[in-house]
């Protein structure tokens, strides 16, 4: 089991769009073609062990894809 992120992403701002996103060429290769972004936002996640944590997360997304990759960059509260 992985990161799941359980309930709404808020204050998502985009980071990156297009070529100024360093790993586009594998994006495009893994999940297909798109209009890529780099995005970051804030969220409750269930990390691998089980635990809900509020965290600063990024991931990558484009129209017709959807939301892919989501990793952690920073815990900011962890709830019981």
């Amino acid at each position: 089991m992985g990161l799941e992120v359980v309930g709404p992403v808020h204050e998502a701002t985009t980071i990156a769009v297009g070529r100024a996103i360093h790993e586009l060429e594998r994006l495009v290769r893994v999940h297909g073609p798109g209009r890529w972004r780099k995005r970051k936002g804030v969220a409750t996640v269930r990390l691998p062990d089980g635990v809900l944590v509020v965290a600063e997360v990024h991931w990558y997304e484009a129209h017709g894809v959807g939301k892919k990759e989501f990793k952690v960059k920073r815990i900011l509260e962890a709830r019981p």
